[in-house]
């Protein structure tokens, strides 16, 4: 910390939005990060999509997802959405630790996984892309909650279309026997990282092949959500 502390003090980061000198180590000012799309108070604990009360929505009364709960830092909007292309398309692999660092301070007293598994990505789209956007965000949320990173227990078994190009029912069939499991996840908390939900359907398949193997609760990080799916 202390040296941190002297790196911004000599060589201060100016901010991703404005370019203020003082953007500190997440890289965005304080009143830049006071004007993003932070998410709602008012939503659903499981899918976090707007709900009354923070009482369970509708969609998942009637159809339960596989995962327990949803933690999202922003709604998907400007500028988010554009950083978020920016680091995912734009290779702007600096906002992992951005995100990292804001996800960090948004959990604060939650109550811990036992793991941290990032969304995983195909061979072949890790060859196209040259990163896994949501495994560097883990790298640098691990880092700062002291929770084990876990990029080995699943792997991404099919290639499939991007679910950014599929309608809402193609996305579900996209992901059917996606992801495979080898590892005993039993008895275990696990978090699952990714930078964007819309309908998730990705999520949802994976916590469906996390369960499977024994987790006892699965949980969703996410940077972003989108209302309308």
């Amino acid at each position: 910390m202390i040296a941190a502390k002297i790196r911004d003090l000599l060589f201060p980061q100016s901010c991703l939005l404005c370019s203020n000198r003082q953007a500190g180590p997440i890289g965005i000012c304080h009143s830049c990060l006071d004007d993003m799309p932070w998410h709602i108070d008012n939503v659903c604990p499981q899918c976090a999509l707007p709900s009354v009360s923070n009482h369970l929505c509708g969609r998942c009364l009637q159809k339960p997802p596989a995962f327990d709960a949803t933690l999202s830092l922003f709604q998907y909007q400007y500028p988010v959405s554009a950083m978020l292309q920016q680091y995912k398309y734009g290779q702007m692999l600096t906002l992992a630790q951005t995100w990292g660092e804001i996800l960090a301070m948004r959990i604060g007293e939650r109550v811990l996984p036992d793991r941290i598994i990032p969304m995983p990505l195909h061979k072949k789209r890790l060859q196209e892309r040259g990163f896994n956007q949501s495994m560097e965000i883990a790298r640098t949320l691990s880092r700062h909650l002291n929770v084990p990173l876990d990029i080995s227990s699943c792997m991404r078994t099919r290639f499939t279309p991007p679910q950014a190009s599929l309608p809402y029912k193609e996305r579900i069939r996209n992901m059917h026997d996606a992801f495979s499991c080898e590892q005993n996840l039993q008895g275990l908390r696990i978090a699952l990282l990714d930078d964007v939900m819309t309908t998730g359907a990705s999520l949802n398949a994976l916590a469906k092949t996390v369960k499977s193997a024994g987790a006892s609760h699965v949980e969703c990080w996410i940077i972003a959500r989108t209302f309308t799916p």
